[in-house]
């Protein structure tokens, strides 16, 4: 059962303080206190049930791809999208303080931070250790004290439990980033420009396509014919059953504009069920990388 009134300045988190969730919620919710969170569904449930306001959930990596089990829990959770945003994932070797690099032997992370720095830890002979979460591995290394034992983590995490920067951005990929998503217990429709005034909006929505030949095909055939440019399409297995496949779905553009309005009847018409899980301004990150990427 949850509250009639969420706090209002709270926004959840999952993960240690310093982790790069709590990063985003700095950046793009800098007025609100971080809540954080043990797991995924914790951080939810937390706004479900008026500890927060809002939760700040990673969605997907430009290196790693979508985030394990974030897309099965958004149908579910009963919350909306309201923003998006995107954390440029800055690596660092944080150390007890007045540790010298060549000391380190070990450094621990999250499994997928190790896998984006191989070269800079085969470099230095240092070898990886399997930690809980990033901010968790720097909250260890320093209530164990050994300056053989460094962590991998966002700069953020050096910062809140005293641990010294040995190296900064030892990524292997160095435009390696986060998509977050802020979500809310009720959908905001409203806004039509995002902070610096661009006026793209996005929509986010879940469906899964009738049992009937070409069905997906016949579904998409509708924003092609209609010019709504589809950003991101998913598909994964429903309830670990094969034949059941829901699609996630972000397309440019507001379910009120008439050429998305009719996309979205056509994609009703072949679908056995379809959920929009939020309309929120595209993030200004999105317009610099098609112009970085569009021919000079």
């Amino acid at each position: 059962m949850t509250d009639d009134v969420p706090n209002q300045n709270v926004i959840a988190f999952q993960g240690e303080p310093g982790a790069y969730s709590h990063q985003a919620c700095r950046l793009y919710r800098p007025q609100m206190e971080a809540l954080p969170c043990r797991t995924f569904e914790d951080t939810i449930e937390a706004v479900r049930g008026g500890r927060a306001e809002l939760a700040m959930l990673p969605v997907e990596n430009s290196t790693y791809g979508r985030v394990a089990d974030i897309h099965h829990l958004l149908p579910e959770t009963g919350l909306h999208i309201i923003d998006e945003g995107f954390v440029r994932v800055r690596i660092s070797l944080l150390a007890v303080p007045g540790t010298r690099l060549s000391e380190v032997t070990d450094a621990m992370s999250h499994p997928v931070l190790l896998g984006q720095c191989r070269g800079f830890l085969r470099r230095h002979a240092i070898r990886g250790l399997v930690g809980a979460d990033t901010a968790g591995s720097a909250l260890e290394v320093a209530r164990r004290g050994e300056k053989a034992l460094a962590a991998l983590a966002a700069p953020l995490a050096g910062e809140i439990y005293g641990l010294e920067e040995l190296a900064s951005g030892i990524e292997d990929r160095q435009n390696n980033t986060t998509r977050f998503l802020v979500m809310a217990r009720q959908p905001d429709f409203s806004r039509r420009t995002n902070a610096q005034g661009g006026t793209t909006m996005m929509t986010s929505f879940v469906f899964r396509v009738r049992n009937i030949p070409a069905a997906l095909y016949k579904a998409l055939g509708g924003f092609a014919t209609n010019g709504v440019n589809m950003t991101k399409l998913e598909s994964y297995m429903v309830d670990g059953v094969f034949t059941a496949t829901q699609f996630y779905a972000d397309i440019e553009g507001h379910p009120e504009d008439p050429h998305v309005a009719r996309a979205l009847e056509e994609l009703d018409y072949f679908t056995s069920s379809l959920n929009i899980l939020g309309v929120y301004p595209a993030d200004p990150l999105r317009a610099a990388q098609l112009q970085a990427a569009a021919p000079q």
